[in-house]
């Protein structure tokens, strides 16, 4: 029973930031704001769901010691290395595609990557 509460809880509080990120892709101006609402949301909610499969895995294994929540335990933490490693790094790979694609940041102040690809350039020449 309060294994069931804790783990309810966590999937709502995921519930909740996945729909944050969702709605950062609607309210957000430019591509890049939208892309880094999206996926600090969506990685935040993700991490929480990681986090109830775990304790309840975990949980169900000490109390039956069945090998399939052992297995369950291990693919999640597989699964949740492989989200924190792919989802930053694919929204740093679309970032700088758009980037390169001429889409810049709405009050752009200061680029960055550009003044370094200018630097590159005219070490190169």
């Amino acid at each position: 029973m309060i294994l069931g509460l804790f783990v309810g809880l966590l999937l709502l509080v995921s519930l909740f930031f996945n729909c944050l990120g969702v709605v950062s892709l609607y309210r957000f101006p430019d591509v890049y704001t939208r892309m880094h609402g999206a996926t600090k949301c969506s990685t935040f909610g993700t991490l929480f769901s990681v986090f109830g499969l775990l304790l309840y895995s975990f949980v169900r294994f000490m109390a039956e010691g069945e090998r399939r929540f052992l297995v369950l335990f291990i693919h999640v933490v597989i699964g949740g290395v492989v989200l924190l490693i792919s989802n930053p790094a694919g929204a740093h790979a679309l970032a700088r595609a758009a980037h390169r694609s001429g889409i810049l940041p709405e009050p752009a102040v200061v680029d960055a990557l550009e003044e370094a690809d200018k630097s590159k350039k005219e070490v190169a020449a």
